[in-house]
């Protein structure tokens, strides 16, 4: 019974996060074509929430972002549980998580225009959220590559989770300037930290829960 609690648990809020994750995919694909004077390749992917039509849109996707966040947490929780290495990367994703949301509540200034308070409040709250993610990422594959449960699929986990440092190095020599690349840079990056959480939570969704041994096959 027991074991059935938690199991239902875990694969619970993985569908909330893979769920979720879907849908968050789906707005920015929506706000691509909404908003058609942004540029995917030029602007960041906060400028879809600065101030005009369509704008809260962008806003709700950061709640959204930081709701599916949690719910992988979660799911990672209930499967890996919350030890040494693993709730270090816990943790880390859940700064990313709070700030993703906290997003929502400090429009960004535009590429090619003024930065102003919101803007660099808003600024440096991505820049915490996308560090963490990074470094939260690559901790719980260090650490899930070694439980049974994650050991067959944790190399994929890792090698997305390294993944994630191109973009994100190409993203800080282009910064986020007129006509630099650092719009795509920016979106490959999240791109890849979101398929990260995906994966994680369906694994987690599968796996047997921390510490306990998995159920007997019938003979």
């Amino acid at each position: 019974m027991i074991r059935r609690q938690w199991s239902s648990g875990a694969s619970f809020w993985a569908r909330l996060a893979i769920g979720g994750i879907l849908v968050y995919v789906a707005i920015d694909i929506a706000l691509v074509f909404l908003r058609p004077h942004l540029s995917v390749l030029h602007d960041a992917e906060s400028d879809y929430g600065s101030k005009g039509r369509y704008a809260w849109l962008m806003d709700v996707n950061f709640l959204l972002r930081a709701a599916l966040s949690l719910a992988a947490i979660r799911a990672l929780y209930l499967a890996a549980g919350a030890k040494g290495r693993m709730l270090v990367a816990l943790t880390l994703l859940g700064v990313w998580a709070v700030c993703s949301g906290a997003l929502a509540f400090f429009a960004d200034n535009p590429v090619g225009t003024p930065l102003h308070g919101s803007g660099r409040v808003h600024l440096a709250l991505a820049l915490v959220a996308f560090l963490a993610v990074l470094v939260g990422t690559l901790a719980a594959s260090f650490a899930l590559r070694c439980m049974p449960p994650f050991q067959a699929a944790g190399r994929w986990l890792l090698k997305t989770a390294v993944l994630a440092i191109v973009p994100l190095l190409l993203l800080g020599h282009a910064h986020l300037r007129t006509h630099s690349l650092g719009g795509l840079y920016e979106k490959l990056f999240l791109a890849i930290e979101l398929a990260w959480l995906g994966l994680a939570a369906w694994l987690a969704a599968r796996a047997t829960p921390a510490g306990q041994d998995p159920a007997p096959q019938p003979a």
